[in-house]
């Protein structure tokens, strides 16, 4: 075996080693090789330079109640840890919930816990409830190491390309390994893997929404509106990152009683 060979063998061992971490949420293993003291210093910056450079709301309504609904539902994730014997788990995370001006009907959360809104989505969320939404699935990114496991995937990705690169040495074999893989790579592996990480984020957000008291019925009818706001624009699911309109409508849908059967665990039995 050569030298080059042998370091690209060792380099797949050692991401299949450092690869193991536990989502509290679904009990399976994720793949996730950057710890938090070394993603979530780069999220906190980056984030931070974001806001430098955007407008960001203070003092409205508005943005008072994204932070106060972000604080609620962050609460809600902390009993749910601490009650399923994750009592830690969120020692390193820096919450802050920030409304930024832009017309994007958008929200986004970092590593960490660092969310933000555009005033774009306001519209499509109407009221408490839908933020509570849509910040459910933010908050449950990040509480999932979403972020990390993209990055972990992306670089898992890359090293797939070097291996082939490596191994084939026929210029013109190389060539079509490398268009073959950047397309099979994407459609039958990053892409679904962005769309489990959706679905995932919907299922923890509708459970920690409905035990921080909010209404997981709505979710599906924020679905509704966002799909109607989209004008039935979207890609085919298999080429999307995100599932479907329908498929999301459909799945929070059939979750929310399961939602609120959680949240009585918690004394929860009444929503808003």
């Amino acid at each position: 075996m050569s030298k080059t060979k042998k370091i690209v063998l060792v380099l797949v061992v050692l991401l299949g080693i450092m690869g193991c971490k536990t989502n509290p949420f679904t009990g399976k293993s994720t793949f996730n090789f950057y710890p938090n003291n070394t993603i979530f210093p780069t999220a906190f910056a980056q984030y931070d330079e974001f806001l430098k450079e955007n407008k960001v709301v203070e003092g409205s309504n508005e943005a008072k109640m994204i932070t106060s609904v972000g604080q609620r539902i962050a609460t809600a994730a902390e009993r749910w840890l601490t009650a399923n014997g994750y009592p830690g788990y969120l020692k390193d995370y820096q919450w802050e919930y920030n409304l930024v001006q832009d017309e994007t009907v958008n929200a986004w959360c970092m590593p960490g816990g660092k969310i933000v809104f555009y005033t774009g989505i306001l519209p499509i969320c109407q009221d408490e409830t839908g933020i509570a939404v849509v910040m459910g699935h933010e908050v449950a990114h990040a509480l999932a190491d979403h972020g990390a496991q993209r990055m972990s995937a992306g670089m898992a990705q890359q090293l797939g390309a070097v291996v082939g690169n490596v191994a084939i040495k026929d210029p013109e074999k190389r060539n079509i390994f490398n268009q073959a893989y950047g397309i099979g790579s994407t459609v039958g592996v990053m892409l679904p893997f962005s769309r489990s990480h959706e679905t995932e984020a919907d299922r923890i957000g509708l459970q920690i929404m409905a035990i921080a008291g909010y209404d997981p019925d709505e979710a599906a009818e924020l679905w509704k509106r966002m799909k109607a706001n989209s004008g039935g624009q979207a890609p085919p699911e298999f080429l999307s990152t995100h599932p479907s309109n329908d498929t999301r409508i459909a799945n929070l849908t059939s979750w929310a009683p399961l939602a609120k059967d959680e949240a009585k665990k918690f004394g929860v039995t009444s929503f808003q």
